[in-house]
């Protein structure tokens, strides 16, 4: 993916909305009523390892761009109510854990570093004593550079954390202002090279093209900064812009925004200027380093991808905690509630939060799997795949193949009689290809985001 093509005639037919695919089925699929004695037959069936995932909503400032869930509040002591109900909340499944070995950790939000120092040990204290970690397992967590200093990264550090994502976004100042979220080059810098010097592993810058006010001159200022900051990895997110779902989006005006076309020059800028300063893309939104693992698992094909994005993670059971959470254990997705209040509530009332979930369906795991194949790889040997999961490939995806023969008149896929190939013009529009697979898709569907 370091060259990228594309049309304006192929914008105008293929930008429409759809899912993300960091799961299949998608979250907005899962329903009310599922029975959290399910949740945790799967962790009791499930192997010896298991991925944590913990979600802290907590944000001092708004975002206006933002589609998380998160909570905005200055006081502090908010953060010790929360971490009381995590203590409850792992009480609850630990019947099921207490024989599991936690490999990998990630701090989500919301802010994490919204917690102050004596919240991150005490917080690390009770994960320590709740589960087993591996020697080596990877800690990492997302970092708002205005909640951060280099004493919160030292300590970081010193509970056992290697990995680190800076949310930059942008660094024009008048995309900032728009977005409201101000912060200089020189606040980012010092942290990034405070942590390296603290040894973190791995560097990550987050990016988002589609903001309000972007061009690609202005954009190509904040990525030569970025590339300057020499980060292990950058991710490169595409706004969605969805009012009608997230109310401070209002805030943004629509006039400010780029089109469809416009944020294409974004990416297509984006993805020449990393690949010249040597950074491989990664399926649809990721970039790495050739030494970083990310770009070691998609050399080896064994890149994943799930609700934080793409990942190394291939641990079969992924427990997310927190508010809004989800996890995905074998067969079985599930998610807390969503609205903090009755988070608070229903821990005490039952025990757990878990809101929503879904068994997956054969039919549903065969086509995640190959879901996850073209977002992560942009291919398929639909030979090997057809003998994995036993059945005659062209027959079982019939009506897929015929929705997918429009993108192949176009040139976005290449298919023959052992293998599916998304070529440099359909890159752009994999999530329009996966949805060809899509079971549960419907037409026009206005929950998802625009594709570009």
């Amino acid at each position: 993916m370091n060259t990228m093509i594309w049309d304006e005639a192929l914008v105008q037919k293929y930008n429409t909305k759809g899912p993300r695919y960091t799961s299949y089925p998608t979250a907005l699929l899962l329903r009310s009523g599922y029975d959290a004695a399910r949740a945790l037959q799967a962790l009791a069936e499930s192997g010896p390892e298991l991925s944590l995932y913990l979600h802290l909503p907590f944000c001092r400032e708004l975002c206006y761009y933002c589609g998380c869930n998160k909570v905005i509040s200055r006081d502090q002591s908010k953060a010790d109510r929360y971490l009381q109900a995590l203590a409850r909340e792992i009480l609850f499944y630990q019947p099921v854990t207490s024989t599991k070995q936690v490999s990998q950790l990630h701090l989500g939000g919301g802010t994490p570093t919204f917690l102050d120092q004596q919240q991150l040990t005490q917080l690390m204290q009770l994960l320590r004593q709740q589960f087993r970690f591996t020697s080596d397992a990877v800690l990492s967590i997302e970092i708002d550079p205005r909640s951060c200093d280099v004493a919160k990264l030292t300590l970081l550090r010193e509970l056992g954390f290697s990995r680190v994502s800076f949310g930059v976004q942008d660094f024009d100042q008048k995309v900032q202002q728009a977005i409201h979220r101000q912060q200089s080059y020189q606040l980012v810098e010092t942290l990034v090279q405070a942590a390296r010097q603290l040894g973190f592993s791995s560097i990550n810058l987050d990016l988002v093209y589609g903001l309000p006010w972007q061009h690609p001159t202005s954009f190509d200022v904040t990525l030569q900064q970025v590339i300057k900051l020499d980060p292990d990895r950058v991710s490169l997110f595409s706004y969605a812009h969805l009012p009608e779902r997230f109310a401070a989006q209002r805030k943004i005006p629509s006039e400010a925004l780029p089109n469809a076309q416009q944020k294409l020059e974004l990416l297509a800028l984006s993805v020449q200027q990393l690949g010249q300063a040597g950074y491989q893309a990664i399926g649809m939104d990721h970039f790495a380093k050739a030494h970083d693992s990310l770009a070691l698992a998609q050399r080896a094909g064994k890149l994943q991808r799930n609700f934080q994005g793409y990942t190394t993670d291939n641990c079969p059971a992924m427990l997310g905690l927190g508010v809004s959470a989800i996890s995905q254990v074998g067969n079985q997705i599930w998610q807390q509630q969503k609205d903090l209040n009755l988070y608070y509530r229903q821990l005490p009332e039952q025990g757990h939060s878990i809101d929503k979930g879904m068994a997956l369906s054969l039919d549903d795991q065969i086509r995640a799997d190959l879901i996850a194949e073209l977002m992560c790889n942009f291919q398929l040997d639909t030979e090997k795949f057809a003998e994995k999961w036993q059945l005659d490939f062209a027959s079982y995806f019939a009506s897929s193949l015929s929705q997918l023969h429009i993108c192949q008149q176009d040139g976005l896929v290449e298919l023959s009689t052992h293998d599916l190939k998304v070529t440099k013009l359909g890159r752009p529009w994999v999530r329009v290809l996966a949805a060809c697979f899509d079971a549960y898709l419907l037409p026009q569907n206005q929950q998802y985001s625009q594709v570009v």
